[in-house]
Order: C-alpha cells, then sequence, then structure tokens
C-alpha cells in the first residue's frame, strides 16, 4: 500500500500568496545590485518589481535591520551592507568558490592531460582560486592555489586584462613599476599592449617563459554575461603546446563557458513593461 504524503497547497490561508514569495521578493532584490545598480530606493525598486511603494520600503528595511543593506541618510537610497561581506568570507574560508569551480577544472584536465587553473583579479594581478594537477603530475612543487600573476606576465593575466577597456587597463598597469621575471617578460607598454589586442582578437592567450621560465600556459576568459570575472587556464612544461596551442583552445573554450553559467546568478524577476 503506498504511503499517503500530505503535500502543501502552495498558498498561505492568510494571505493567499505563495508562502515563500516574500523570501524571493528579498533575495530578488538583494540580486539587483550590480555593477549597473550599486544603489536603490524606493521608488527605483517599487518600479522595477511592480511592487506598491510600501511593500518596496518593508523589503528594504527588512534587509537593513539585518545588515544586507545600508541606507544613506541623506539620500535615502540603499546599497549592499556588511552581512554581504560576512556572507562572502564565510563561504570563501569554507573553500567556496574552489569547490565551486573544481568539478569542471578536473573534467578539463583529464581531457587536455595537463594542469589547469582558475584565477580571479587582484589589483594589478590575477590569484589562483583552484588549480587540478595534469596525468603528469603537479606543475610545480607547491600548491598553486593562493599565487598571484602580474597583470604583464603570462596568459593567464593576459586572458582577464586584454578584456577591460583600454582606459582601464592604461590606469591599472602603466606609470608602475614592472617587474622582469626573464627574458621574454615584456614591460614596454606599446608591446604590451599588442599582446593585449591580439588576445582580445583571437579569444585566447598564450605565453611560455615570461612568469616562469620553464612554463607554458594557454588561457581564456570566464564571462559572466559579457563581463570578465577570471580566467581559465592550462599549463605545463615549456613548450608543451608546441607551435600550434589551439589543440587545446576548443575544449578550453568550453569549459570556460561552463564556468561562466555555474557563476552567473538566476536574474531577479522584473516587473512586465506595459506597451502602452
Amino acid at each position: 500500500m503506498s504511503e499517503i504524503v500530505s503535500v502543501p497547497t502552495g498558498r498561505d490561508q492568510k494571505t493567499d500568496k505563495p508562502p515563500l514569495q516574500t523570501a524571493d521578493r528579498v533575495l530578488s532584490l538583494l540580486l539587483s545590485f550590480d555593477r549597473d545598480h550599486p544603489e536603490w530606493g524606493v521608488s527605483d525598486v517599487a518600479a522595477e518589481f511592480g511592487l506598491d511603494k510600501s511593500v518596496a520600503q518593508r523589503l528594504l528595511a527588512a534587509l537593513a535591520h539585518r545588515g544586507f543593506v545600508v541606507s544613506d541618510p541623506r539620500t535615502r537610497r540603499y546599497r549592499l551592507g556588511p552581512a554581504v561581506w560576512h556572507l562572502a568570507k564565510v563561504w570563501e574560508r569554507d573553500g567556496g568558490m574552489a569547490s565551486l569551480v573544481r568539478p569542471v577544472l578536473r573534467s578539463l584536465s583529464d581531457t587536455v592531460g595537463y594542469g589547469v587553473l582558475f584565477a580571479v583579479p587582484d589589483g594589478v594581478h590575477m590569484r589562483c582560486v583552484a588549480a587540478v594537477d595534469g596525468a603528469s603530475g603537479p606543475l610545480r612543487a607547491h600548491d598553486l592555489t593562493g599565487e598571484l600573476y602580474p597583470a604583464h606576465a603570462g596568459a593567464t593575466s593576459r586572458a582577464y586584462f586584454a578584456m577591460l577597456p583600454a582606459r582601464d587597463r592604461a590606469a591599472l598597469l602603466y606609470g608602475r613599476p614592472m617587474a622582469r621575471f626573464g627574458e621574454r617578460t615584456l614591460t614596454d607598454p606599446v608591446l604590451l599592449e599588442e599582446r593585449f589586442a591580439e588576445a582580445r582578437q583571437s579569444g585566447y592567450a598564450c605565453s611560455e617563459g615570461e612568469y616562469d621560465n620553464e612554463t607554458a600556459a594557454v588561457a581564456v576568459p570566464v564571462l559572466v554575461g559579457r563581463r570578465p570575472v577570471g580566467t581559465l587556464s592550462v599549463a605545463g612544461p615549456s613548450g608543451f603546446f608546441g607551435e600550434r596551442p589551439t589543440a587545446v583552445v576548443a575544449p578550453l573554450t568550453k569549459a570556460a563557458a561552463d564556468l561562466g553559467r555555474l557563476l552567473t546568478p538566476l536574474r531577479p524577476r522584473r516587473a512586465p513593461v506595459d506597451p502602452h
């Protein structure tokens, strides 16, 4: 005899609304804070999500009460607060990002046979978040996680910084000392810009001996929407890709697209647009 399971009706008896509607609204509101919308006002939230101003005010007040947003008393607009930073730190301390991306890295490493690493921007460097060794063993004697790659040296950095607007890249890179790590390290801004242009046009960057004399790498940007958020690299001993790095570009590009989808949050629900 089959077990009889009580199934929720999906309605709140008091409000006749889905019981998780408020939670969904709160989460959608949090996710609406981004580079294009670093702050929101009550009227903005009401218009964006099709809510009464009183509802928008209560949602923002609830978030502010727990520290997820903070209000500017002068403008009465809200920005993300310290609770978001706290959750991000807890997630990262627990290896959240590394745990999330490692399966994709491992699959790519199995396909190409070399080490794979995922790096995110950190000032004028790229910082390795997660790395997986290739079939031939580790690339270095130490764990690559946490290693910093300078913006001007190597494919891992070039694939990301090539995607930035020229003005932003110039402000970050040039006008400051750039270390030489070997004979192949470029420090001339003109030559560097040529390399960035090549990477931007081809969709990938490759390097050999620029940061480490005994290492070569091929890297592609990881995009969330159209915005670069990091790079995915295949790295190995000098000369591992010969004169044709394109052999690893296809699986590398596919894996980077997988990472981009993995790192893309569900977009908040917007209010329907009135055609009239």
